[in-house]
């Protein structure tokens, strides 16, 4: 049963659809401002990102990633694969890496946690597909 809407407590929905839009728009913004600007609207201050490649915590640590994702996969985009799952203040979710030719080269799945003001609190990624070395 895949839900994107989630109730909290009486008086306050979840939008898991919504938490992971402004997720996978942080990943996408290549320029510093912007980074910064949706970063912070996607996570908590003190949001931590642990997947097989990388543990940070707080809005710098995971701008610095974005950046470094940035340097090493110029021009891709990342984008949702599939619906958006969640119960309570969690949600989980598939995205790829697409090059500017279509490719998409890099797959993951993604388990987040969610605040009381809907951004995340922590996120712990699975890399599904990778480029070969």
């Amino acid at each position: 049963m895949s839900q994107n809407v989630q109730q909290g407590s009486p008086e306050q929905a979840i939008d898991h659809a919504a938490a992971v839009e402004r997720y996978l728009a942080a990943w996408n913004a290549t320029e510093e401002g912007a980074r910064d600007k949706a970063v912070a609207a996607a996570f908590t201050e003190a949001a931590t990102y642990t997947d097989p490649l990388a543990d940070v915590a707080g809005q710098d640590g995971l701008a610095a990633l974005i950046a470094g994702a940035h340097q090493q996969f110029p021009g891709f985009v990342f984008r949702p694969l599939g619906a958006v799952d969640g119960h309570h203040d969690i949600a989980r979710f598939g995205w790829e890496l697409v090059a500017p030719d279509g490719s998409a080269p890099v797959a993951g799945f993604d388990v987040v946690r969610l605040a009381g003001d809907g951004r995340i609190a922590s996120v712990l990624g699975f890399l599904d597909r990778v480029p070969a070395a």
